[in-house]
């Protein structure tokens, strides 16, 4: 999942995002409204954490031009000020949710979970993948019933996968949605974590769900569906 942060200071917006990065979220920051309009112009969000007072364009006119665009991403405003009408102007704006700071980060991670689960897909509670079970309120992974033990980021990687189960996941689409604008586009490192995961879900198993598709990219199957992928080289 792929989260906007939008918060004008610094410091605040790089301990929130750090602890969202250990939540396996991936995580953009932009200063102000601009930067936030920009961001959103150029890369897909699943949700979008949105300050009010923001300066070059504020919360509520951010708000407002992402729905005045048609765009239906989720947005959870943030604000120190604790006004009815202040939270009354961001819903109008558009925005599904309103948080008062200071917040529990707890609270914060339980609001951002139930507007995903209002996306425009229903994300649901477990996803499964033949004997492969991910909790996505826990995070937490089985295989067989017993339990995988994954980083945030691998974990991040299996729940896009898994949600896109028996499709082919191409590298740049695994590089948006999972990493963030930082990732280098010409490393390995997407390659690294298929590794990893292919080591703690497949290793041990005789049926392998993870599956690498030369010169198309990545795929998590079920053992119904291997027959409509015959035609790719596989690994």
């Amino acid at each position: 999942m792929r989260i906007l942060l939008v918060e004008d200071q610094p410091d605040a917006a790089q301990v929130l995002a750090k602890g969202l990065r250990e939540q396996s979220y991936a995580v953009d920051i932009a200063l102000d409204g601009e930067a936030a309009l920009y961001q959103t112009s150029i890369n897909d969000y699943d949700l979008i954490l949105l300050d009010v007072m923001l300066p070059r364009r504020n919360g509520i006119e951010v708000c407002q031009s992402l729905r005045a665009d048609g765009s239906a991403v989720p947005i959870l405003m943030l604000t120190a000020r604790d006004a009815i009408h202040d939270r009354v102007r961001g819903l109008d704006a558009g925005a599904d949710d309103y948080l008062i700071k200071p917040f529990d980060f707890h609270e914060l991670l339980a609001r951002m979970r139930a507007l995903l689960r209002r996306g425009p897909e229903l994300q649901p509670e477990a996803m499964h993948v033949a004997d492969l079970v991910i909790d996505t309120r826990s995070r937490g992974v089985w295989r067989s019933n017993r339990p995988i033990q994954l980083t945030a980021k691998e974990y991040a990687l299996l729940d896009y996968l898994a949600r896109h189960v028996d499709q082919v996941v191409g590298r740049a689409e695994i590089a948006e949605h999972v990493w963030d604008e930082a990732f280098d586009p010409f490393s390995n490192l997407i390659e690294v974590y298929i590794q990893r995961l292919r080591r703690k879900v497949d290793e041990g198993h005789s049926l392998k769900l993870l599956r690498t598709l030369r010169g198309e990219g990545y795929t998590l199957l079920r053992g119904a569906a291997r027959q409509c992928l015959a035609h790719y080289a596989c690994d």
